[in-house]
């Protein structure tokens, strides 16, 4: 989230800033909000110190013994704290306006993000090995996996739906090893902390990373409880009472039958009614990791921190209809090596290649030919100052796909966590500084070594840093 204070000495900044992503200009609205929460402060400020004034003035008018002074002095503190309710109440509404406004602006581009509209404006950075040649013609994954009876997707859509996927065998076990082989390299290797954290989180850490409030529909969710029928029906009869005097339905012809419909406000209502005490399943550890330093105040010398993790992942995937449906690309639960970076801002740039070199060094290991692409401004993320891609080439499909993201957040997250910390000297608290990235997506290595070790009878090699993780097994080959 942006600061305030920053915006109004810098609105021009902030309006160019979004002008590269291709949004339109804010800062005047963001100031006037923030003008009117200003106003409303001073408002209750004055009237406490008037209440506060006027309740000495009391004490000096009954000791000069003007009883007439008294009184009215006192019917005039007694307005003052009669008032001060409604003021208090206009401040927080307007700060909240304020806070809701900041909390859908996105982080700022680097200056040296190149410029453009979307993936094609990215530039390659560099790449690493080459793309290998083939006596056949390579086959996708999915091909592969159900030819070798241990990759099923019809399962998956009995048990769960579409997006699924059940994996069996050697392929299950290969899965595990290249988890475990990343974790290891990181933490033995990297200097990671490894960390097993919750898959369940609250509104609020969601909020920290930004998947809140702009990716709610991305995201699955839970409840410990769900609402009764009794809490439904009072909600629903509080809500027709309402509309008797406020319109809070609007009512609709659907097919000559009299609907309500549920206006702006009443679905905001509804659905803070719906998401009372809801947890969220984490798409990336991302989240719970980046948010172990929320609200906190860690000391410099702990910085930077390392943090990794193993764990499943889960997407709603709500703007990916149609795409990538066959396979395993895109997936509503997949595993995932996540790398998290906690710094000084002084350090944030350094650490960020650092990290990509890390993410880099698990497809080096595993001789995956790949290319670091620099994300223009129109395909970064919205907590992303600047972020590289890795796309590793697969030879089943002909394409380069992306298989780790690394961004620098600035102290975008930390304003939203309430996450700082404390200066050598110990004179300063500042805010720190994020950075993520996946070290690396397992699932697409998988899909990543079977195409790329396929052989021509449809077995699979296995690369030899992973044979240790497999038993030995040098082979998939069908049974």
């Amino acid at each position: 989230m942006h600061d305030i204070k920053w915006i109004r000495e810098n609105p021009e900044a902030l309006d160019r800033g979004l002008a590269r992503r291709g949004l339109a200009p804010e800062a005047a609205r963001l100031i006037a909000l923030d003008e009117r929460r200003r106003a409303a402060i001073a408002k209750v400020e004055q009237a406490q110190a008037r209440r506060n004034a006027a309740s000495k003035e009391i004490g000096e008018a009954k000791k000069a013994k003007d009883e007439a002074r008294a009184q009215v002095l006192m019917a005039e503190v007694a307005d003052l704290k009669a008032s001060i309710p409604a003021l208090d109440a206009e401040e927080q509404t307007a700060s909240r306006e304020l806070d809701e406004a900041l909390s859908w602006i996105p982080n700022l581009p680097l200056d040296e993000v190149p410029d453009g509209a979307d993936e094609h404006s990215n530039i390659e950075h560099h790449r690493f090995g080459a793309k290998r040649e083939y006596s056949f013609s390579p086959k996708q994954h999915f091909e592969l996996g159900e030819a070798l009876g241990q990759m099923d997707f019809e399962a998956a859509v009995r048990l769960s739906g579409s997006r699924f996927v059940v994996l069996k065998k050697e392929l299950a076990r290969m899965e595990r090893a290249l988890g475990q082989f990343m974790l290891d390299l990181h933490a033995n290797e990297h200097g990671y902390t490894e960390v097993a954290p919750p898959l369940l989180v609250k509104d609020d850490v969601m909020f920290g990373t930004t998947q809140l409030p702009k990716f709610a529909d991305d995201q699955f969710w839970t409840r410990h409880t769900w609402p009764s029928h009794k809490d439904v029906n009072i909600f629903f009869y509080q809500a027709y009472n309402q509309n008797q005097q406020s319109n809070l339905f609007e009512n609709r012809k659907v097919y000559e039958l009299e609907v309500p419909q549920l206006t702006e406000d009443s679905a905001k209502s509804l659905n803070s009614f719906l998401s009372a005490n809801r947890l969220g399943l984490i798409p990336t550890a991302e989240v719970p990791l980046t948010n172990l330093v929320r609200e906190s105040i860690v000391d410099e010398a702990e910085l930077p921190m390392r943090l990794t993790a193993l764990t499943p992942c889960f997407r709603a995937e709500a703007g990916a209809a149609g795409k990538d449906t066959r396979g395993m690309i895109r997936q509503h639960q997949f595993t995932k090596v996540e790398l998290v970076s906690i710094t000084t801002p002084e350090q944030s740039k350094s650490e960020h290649e650092r990290m990509l070199s890390c993410a880099e060094e698990v497809l080096r290991r595993l001789d995956l030919h790949y290319r670091v692409m620099t994300l223009s401004t129109g395909d970064m993320g919205f907590a992303a100052q600047k972020t590289y891609d890795i796309e590793v080439w697969l030879p089943g499909q002909n394409l380069y796909r992306e298989i780790s993201s690394c961004s620098v957040c600035g102290d975008f997250q930390a304003r939203r966590m309430a996450a700082r910390y404390r200066t050598k000297e110990g004179r300063h608290v500042r805010h720190v500084h994020t950075l993520n990235g996946s070290g690396v997506a397992v699932g697409r290595a998988l899909i990543a070594v079977m195409e790329t070790y396929q052989q021509a009878d449809g077995s699979i090699a296995v690369p030899e840093v992973l044979q240790s993780y497999m038993g030995g097994v040098k082979v998939i080959a069908a049974k």
